[in-house]
């Protein structure tokens, strides 16, 4: 199963509060914190969400 290491890169400060939201979901409370999460298709809708605050690399585990 691939998993994702998502990086928090920017402040959701000033954003939307389903941006905020969606990376206090994920896990991430502050810029440079690291989650490692599954490939689902919940955590890809996620993820291109806030793809402009975060870093995504794959995982093959």
């Amino acid at each position: 199963m691939k998993k994702f290491r998502i990086t928090q890169t920017k402040s959701p400060i000033g954003r939307n509060i389903v941006q905020k939201r969606t990376i206090f979901a994920l896990g991430l409370r502050r810029i440079r914190d690291s989650v490692i999460k599954e490939d689902t298709p919940q955590i890809r809708g996620m993820i291109e969400k806030v793809k402009h605050l975060v870093n995504v690399e794959e995982l093959t585990v």
